[in-house]
């Protein structure tokens, strides 16, 4: 069994609104695996996003997303 962290982050979204200044941040929560933490945070801060909260999540990927 893998080790998973359930990683909450903030994303600038990248569609353009009628003008510059109406930049959308996106939420989203994904369980990402331990080995592609490092990889995923550096994404996630090349964005220009920010990682607001991450937990250790266990058990099957998908299991506890909400996702049947």
């Amino acid at each position: 069994m893998s080790r998973l962290f359930k990683i909450t982050a903030l994303v600038p979204s990248q569609s353009r609104i009628r003008t510059q200044r109406e930049l959308q941040n996106t939420y989203f929560t994904k369980l990402v695996p331990y080995e592609n933490w490092f990889r995923e945070q550096q994404r996630i801060q090349k964005a220009g996003g920010k990682i607001i909260k991450v937990e250790l999540a266990t058990g099957k990927q998908g299991a506890n997303t909400g996702l049947a």
